[in-house]
């Protein structure tokens, strides 16, 4: 009975010092996870080259993990275009929500770096007339417009991009918007050449790209353990002997 109590508590001890070498060899990191509220500093740039463009969007974010964050923006778009012929209008509000993924690891983001992809699904509420156009025929030239028309769109993007965290809480960075209209709310007949939150209206996919600076809201600190890895064994090659 006595060494049978040895024995378990030997064989207890070895356990107990396999599993406190292994913890040992673990490596611990704290993410923290924030709120964001940023801006596009795209539009408003814009706005000074091109006065017949003005696009303003704002976004908030919110860390559920190191990986993932969920993701609600909003903005306004007002957008003119005239030629010879005719003039066009268009202006609304839109607005997109979904999730971006942080594919860096948690060693190497830290809770600075993010570099992944964000999948949304958008909305724009918008309307569009044109003032007016002409038209030429036999008989000479005749003036006429379409009245404003009201309508809403669906489409989802993909916005695959980079952001650092340059100052204490405070990122910049860029994301490559890959949109694909879903419904644009409008008839074959007259499609609108600009939708607010998408772009080109007469065709079913738009990209852009958008420079993002953001102020960042620690609300909580996560501990992440990250197991080594393992060395993989090289293999002994055999040596010919090359002497005769």
């Amino acid at each position: 009975m006595i060494m049978k109590r040895i024995y378990v508590s030997f064989i207890s001890i070895i356990i107990l010092l396999c599993a406190s070498t292994r913890m040992y060899a673990q490596d611990t990191i704290y993410i923290p996870l924030k709120l964001r509220f940023g801006g596009d500093l795209v539009g408003p740039a814009f706005r000074i080259y091109d006065k017949n463009i003005l696009n303003v969007e704002g976004y908030f974010s919110y860390d559920q993990s190191e990986r993932r964050a969920l993701m609600i923006g909003a903005g306004y778009s007002n957008y003119k275009y005239s030629q010879d012929n005719y003039d066009y209008e268009t202006n609304g509000m839109f607005a997109r929500a979904g999730f971006d993924f942080n594919l860096l690891k948690p060693k190497k983001s830290s809770g600075i770096y993010w570099g992944g992809i964000g999948l949304h699904y958008g909305i724009s509420g918008y309307s569009y007339e044109v003032p007016s156009f002409t038209t030429e025929n036999y008989w000479g030239t005749a003036t006429s417009s379409v009245p404003k028309k009201t309508s809403m769109a669906h489409f989802v993007e993909a916005t695959p991009g980079v952001r650092a965290e340059i100052f204490r809480n405070l990122s910049i960075g860029w994301t490559i918007s890959l949109r694909f209209m879903l419904s644009s709310g409008a008839g074959s007949d007259l499609r609108p050449l600009y939708i607010p939150g998408f772009g080109n209206g007469s065709k079913n996919v738009s990209s852009s790209i958008s420079y993002f600076i953001s102020w960042n809201i620690p609300y909580r600190t996560k501990r992440i353990i990250i197991q080594p890895e393992e060395e993989e064994e090289e293999e002994e090659v055999p040596v010919e002997n090359t002497i005769p």
